[in-house]
């Protein structure tokens, strides 16, 4: 018999996924796995491929004499090996990008193909060893992962929904060009704070920014200039530009564990709650804060559109079935206006080489391969005004309490290719704790540069680096 091995352990767990025992659903539905020891794949590849992967029964129709000694065979059809799949992650990458993201207590990240729409990374932590499902996992193994408040279980990479924060600028700021709310130069005062009626939304800068316009309000993060934009534009059109970069909607990659978000507008409210938008909640939307969910797929689609030149790009991880390649070069324009993407890059490209850049601290150095991008941090828990006044610090508050740190980014500046998203759970601040993980990232990637090299799988080329035995390994169980 065989058996499902997978060398790279926990480091594939939420991409390849794992298999388990078949459910009386499942064997209702095919008789063949009643056989004894006989496993179905459960989540990731092992499961939207199980089919593919599994192959085919044999069967054989035998004539038998009263003794029950065979006579003759009458019919006979040969069992069908199962599919070889080829996925279009790097190896490297993902063992790399798990190795990182395990040092954080939960996080996720992407890295993508910001033209084709291939996935060289997609990783989730903490993960567990999918090789621990393959003779049956112990009921203490399974409590402890069911236990465990970083859900390690959970594929947060595609099916973690979290408020995209500051990262949700580029789309409010586009969605203010598109309607000529604003121009390149068009300034907004920040002291500070923002006041609607009776209510005042704060700036992350305590002492404001002063006067600032569009590419120094993303390079800053400047919320008062987005919540000034927000008044002017309306949640439907904010939410219109969103949905054409692909947030609150599944993309479709090649994983059930996908998740749709939540981009809420006036209909949504009043369909989901039976109550009308308010103003405020426009505000609090335009720094992506509020009823918005994204996932780190999502941003990473939204990163990739907004660099590729508009290009309605979409993920994906299956490079090949058999030897079937699957050429994915073209998408559709978006129609975005070529001038208006123009500047939001310029100012994403501020935010890590300019001076007043939230994330010029992670800056790339080496020449040639520098990252632009987007930090954002998204709270929790509302910060109260007694917090405020006391001087509490976020990282002072326990663990679940804390914002979560995100970061999207693309490199090199020049010619984007590769896109990056990062999202550290309660890491408190994107240019602290997501910012150096997207930096990494898009260093090494540039550095292996798949783009350039061919990653279809050859039996005889595989990884060339792995010992011999996990090379076999790795053939059987692709």
């Amino acid at each position: 018999g065989t058996r499902r091995s997978y060398p790279l352990e926990s480091s594939v767990a939420h991409l390849v996924g794992y298999v388990g025992a078949p459910t009386e659903a499942d064997i209702d539905k095919n008789q063949f796995l009643s056989l004894p020891g006989f496993k179905v794949g459960k989540s990731g590849i092992e499961k939207s491929y199980d089919e593919k992967l599994r192959g085919e029964a044999g069967r054989a129709e035998i004539e038998v004499n009263v003794d029950g000694r065979e006579v003759r065979e009458l019919t006979r059809r040969n069992p069908k090996s199962g599919k070889r799949i080829v996925l279009s992650i790097d190896a490297e990458l993902q063992d790399r990008t798990q190795k990182r993201l395990d040092k954080e207590r939960s996080a996720s990240a992407i890295v993508m193909d910001a033209h084709t729409g291939a996935v060289y990374s997609l990783a989730s932590s903490p993960g567990f060893n999918p090789n621990d499902f393959t003779l049956g996992i112990s009921n203490l193994q399974w409590e402890e992962l069911l236990s465990n408040e970083a859900h390690p279980l959970t594929n947060k990479a595609v099916g973690g929904q979290y408020a995209p924060a500051s990262t949700f600028k580029m789309i409010v700021a586009l969605a203010a060009l598109e309607k000529g709310v604003i121009k390149k130069n068009t300034q907004f005062n920040c002291p500070g704070h923002f006041t609607l009626g009776r209510d005042r939304f704060h700036c992350w800068e305590k002492n404001g920014h002063g006067n600032v316009s569009l590419v120094q309000a993303i390079a800053q993060s400047c919320d008062v200039y987005f919540y000034n934009l927000a008044t002017k534009i309306g949640i439907d059109d904010i939410a219109a530009m969103a949905r054409r970069f692909g947030l609150g909607q599944r993309l479709g990659i090649e994983l059930s564990e996908e998740r749709p978000g939540v981009m809420p507008d006036r209909k949504w409210k009043l369909g989901s709650f039976g109550k009308s938008w308010q103003p405020g909640e426009t505000v609090v939307a335009s720094i992506g804060q509020g009823f918005i969910q994204t996932t780190p797929l999502q941003l990473a689609v939204m990163t990739a559109r907004l660099v590729n030149g508009g290009k309605a790009v979409q993920p994906w991880l299956t490079q090949g079935v058999d030897d079937v390649v699957q050429s994915r070069d073209q998408w559709p324009d978006m129609n975005i206006n070529e001038y208006h993407l123009s500047l939001i890059k310029k100012s994403m490209d501020e935010v890590t080489m300019g001076s007043m850049g939230t994330a010029r601290g992670s800056r790339i150095y080496k020449k040639g391969f520098e990252m632009g991008g987007k930090t954002g941090t998204a709270q929790v828990r509302r910060i109260t005004q007694q917090q405020r006044n006391s001087g509490v610090k976020n990282e002072d508050l326990p663990w679940r309490f804390r914002h979560h740190a995100l970061f999207v980014g693309y490199a090199p500046i020049a010619k984007p290719r590769y896109v990056c998203s990062v999202v550290v759970e309660h890491g408190v601040g994107g240019s602290r704790t997501a910012a150096p993980i997207a930096k990494e990232l898009l260093e090494f990637i540039q550095q292996r540069d798949p783009v350039n090299k061919s990653t279809i799988l050859d039996e005889n080329k595989l990884a060339s680096h792995l010992s011999e035995d996990l090379e076999q390994n790795a053939l059987r169980t692709e």
